[in-house]
């Protein structure tokens, strides 16, 4: 082989490489990763003794995964005009031109549909059409109608953020129960407070791309004070399992003080704004919720 044809096949191989990251970023990897990790918990805890079936948890973290990939790279392809103009999205791979809308729209309707099928054909149907709806909540209810036209847009659109856990329990289940509703309502109470620490420091791009966020219609203060009083509420939330005797005294400790932190990440927002301290926040509220469904399984298998 040439020495021009070798540098031509690895030239190939780069850009080759380089496409399948663009697509890999479409599917906002780091957001996907806690959407399974939380339907992988409430895969768990749904069996009340031992471990859920192997074959369930793989096939619907799989299906899952896909889907909700698909409908990131939905979200994407809808708002691509709309990253192009905000400094935090205008790196993804559309606004860049690494890739065409067709062959976005390509990729989400395999990715999705694969998902589907494979929820249909070795979870059950009932979680594969939860799944779906849940794609239809964000790519369209979320992404089209509600988040250009209300400050509303997250408190509303988020009980699309908020259905992994319930899809994780009807995989192995096959049913919704109330404790999968108590979940569904915690990460519903958890996604305002986490999204306005992000809205607070970033409200000038989503002015300049017209976006009604709340912190751009109703102005910072307003927006300190809905974080806070949303982490009150978020606060008693986490209560409810243990109230409901879906956990128990392991599982409290934990939510007390996980709480108590987010209070003080609220309070602090609002008596002594930063945007450093915002995005602190922001990153804080993940690292809770990771904490507090993890919490969740420990309580649910340890003797305690």
């Amino acid at each position: 082989m040439s020495v021009l044809n070798t540098r031509t096949l690895t030239l190939d191989r780069h850009a080759a490489g380089r496409r399948l990251h663009a697509f890999y970023v479409l599917t906002k990897p780091r957001v996907n990763t806690l959407i399974v990790f939380c339907a992988v918990i409430g895969m768990f805890l749904a069996v009340p003794d031992g471990l859920p079936d192997p074959k369930s948890v793989i096939f619907a973290t799989l299906g899952i995964a896909f889907v909700a990939g698909a409908a990131a790279a939905m979200n994407c392809l809808i708002e691509a005009h709309i990253d192009a103009r905000m400094a935090r999205t205008r790196h993804r791979p559309l606004p860049r031109g690494e890739l065409a809308p067709a062959e976005t729209l390509l990729f989400a309707g395999v990715l999705g549909g694969t998902g589907l099928t494979v929820l249909y054909q070795w979870v059950n149907p009932l979680t594969m059409w939860l799944t779906l709806a849940t794609f239809v909540g964000y790519a369209v209810v979320y992404t089209v109608l509600l988040k250009p036209r209300t400050p509303q847009n997250i408190v509303i659109g988020g009980a699309s953020g908020a259905m992994p856990p319930v899809l994780g329990w009807a995989a192995v289940t096959g049913e919704v129960s109330a404790d999968a509703l108590l979940l569904f309502l915690i990460i519903f109470a958890w996604t305002p407070p986490h999204f306005w620490a992000l809205a607070l420091y970033r409200s000038a791009d989503y002015a300049r791309a017209g976006l009604p966020m709340l912190p751009v219609t109703h102005g910072p203060e307003f927006t300190r004070l809905s974080v806070l009083l949303y982490t009150c509420i978020l606060f008693g939330v986490t209560l409810l399992p243990f109230a409901t005797r879906m956990s128990g005294p392991l599982y409290l400790v934990c939510a007390i003080a996980l709480g108590v932190g987010f209070l003080r990440h609220a309070w602090r927002l609002y008596a002594h704004y930063s945007d450093a301290f915002a995005r602190r926040t922001f990153r804080f509220s993940i690292l809770y919720l990771f904490l507090l469904f993890a919490a969740l399984l420990a309580d649910h298998y340890l003797p305690f």
